[in-house]
């Protein structure tokens, strides 16, 4: 099964989990519908901590009932964690649920409530001496479970658990809680440049997979120059391209549709920083945002950074700080900002050590009032303004 054909039917279960999803598992089939749900649940469950599950393996059995059929999968928690289609030979526990109430527990937003009839089986319960050996059966289930219930899971902590330097090597998780977390919810499409682990194809791809447990609902693609096809998995798609090229950048947009974020920790050259900017944040879709990470390079030569030509646009800082100048472009006078595509569409610009995140919408509120004088006025001449509700109006007074 081809990588596209996963994305496209990820999205059409995440879409349809807050709707009628019955077609849509119709038009699937059960058993691949059955194989995404319980793929998500071993991704969000991190059975590799499951103390015990190397030595002993513990299997899980899920039935699935949709419209009078039962589907049977299995999941296998040992020195690694994997789930496989049909019954197995013979199983620790056995989890019965309807899988309509599944996928949109899992699918339908961490703020769901959940599976409501989900049923657990402890198959070794009256053998003491099996379950002297597969007492961590418990641990492995419950943490399969928990994936269908909420999780407002910790960005830092995801990002330490899944081996990304956005907390400890630098401290962006708070801000980006700030700017994301009204957003966890939604079913989004996610880009970010630069996957790590260079020209090693198994490398890499750790903030990859913190954004896909923060995200529950959203696909989430990772570019690179170099070929990271082998970190594919559910939710996570990478592409193969060169930042510094405007074309590869606009093909985007047309792969992988509209986007919603765009995190850029590519090369963090100025130039790159630059082109992929004027590139991408026309392709983000309005309500979206733009984030750009390790700006600190802005400043050293050795990318194409200047401490010295602060303002210079032509390096990482010295643009994005002209940007904010573009916010107000309708109110300028001779000689201020002309309007482009990006200047009308930034509604939003925050700062923070070596980040910045960028808000996509609208920016046409229109001028200010004709009303609202253009020179200070001094002390004299505000004392015979009227400044009542009704509007400013001279008084007769003088």
């Amino acid at each position: 099964m081809t990588a596209n054909r996963e994305l496209h039917d990820l999205r059409r279960l995440i879409l349809a989990a807050e709707g009628d999803a019955g077609p849509v598992l119709h038009e699937l089939g059960v058993a691949r519908a059955a194989g995404l749900v319980v793929g998500e649940l071993v991704d969000r469950a991190d059975l590799d901590e499951v103390p015990g599950a190397e030595r002993t393996p513990i299997t899980v059995r899920f039935d699935l009932a949709f419209e009078g059929e039962v589907v049977a999968h299995h999941v296998v928690a040992g020195k690694t964690a994997g789930h496989h289609p049909g019954a197995p030979k013979a199983a620790h526990a056995t989890v019965t649920v309807d899988l309509l109430e599944l996928v949109r527990a899992v699918y339908g937003g961490w703020r769901s409530a959940g599976c409501q009839n989900l049923s657990i089986v402890w198959n070794d319960l009256e053998d003491v001496e099996a379950l002297g050996s597969s007492m961590h059966v418990f641990d492995v289930v419950r943490r399969l479970v928990r994936g269908t219930t909420e999780q407002a899971a910790d960005l830092a902590d995801l990002s330490l658990r899944n081996g990304s330097d956005k907390w400890g090597l630098h401290y962006y998780t708070p801000h980006y809680e700030r700017h994301f977390a009204p957003l966890r919810d939604r079913p989004l499409t996610i880009v970010e440049l630069g996957i790590g682990g260079y020209g090693d194809p198994a490398a890499g791809g750790a903030s990859l997979r913190m954004w896909k447990r923060y995200f529950p609902r959203a696909l989430v693609h990772g570019v690179d120059v170099f070929d990271k096809s082998a970190l594919r998995e559910p939710r996570i798609h990478t592409l193969q391209g060169d930042l510094s090229d405007p074309e590869f950048l606009s093909s985007l947009g047309e792969r992988i549709g509209p986007i919603d974020i765009v995190i850029d920790d590519g090369s963090h050259y100025c130039p790159d920083v630059i082109t992929t900017f004027r590139t991408l944040f026309p392709l983000v879709r309005p309500g979206g945002l733009y984030v750009v990470e390790d700006l600190q390079t802005s400043y050293w030569a050795g990318y194409g950074g200047s401490s010295r030509r602060r303002d210079d646009p032509a390096t990482s800082m010295g643009y994005l700080k002209r940007l904010v100048d573009g916010l107000t472009y309708e109110d300028q006078e001779e000689g201020g900002v002309a309007p482009d595509e990006v200047t009308r569409t930034l509604t939003g610009a925050h700062f923070y050590r070596s980040m910045a995140v960028f808000d996509k919408g609208v920016n046409a509120e229109g001028p200010s009032p004709s009303w609202i004088p253009r020179t200070l006025m001094s002390h004299e001449e505000m004392t015979r303004v009227d400044w009542g509700g009704d509007g400013l109006r001279a008084t007769d007074e003088g």
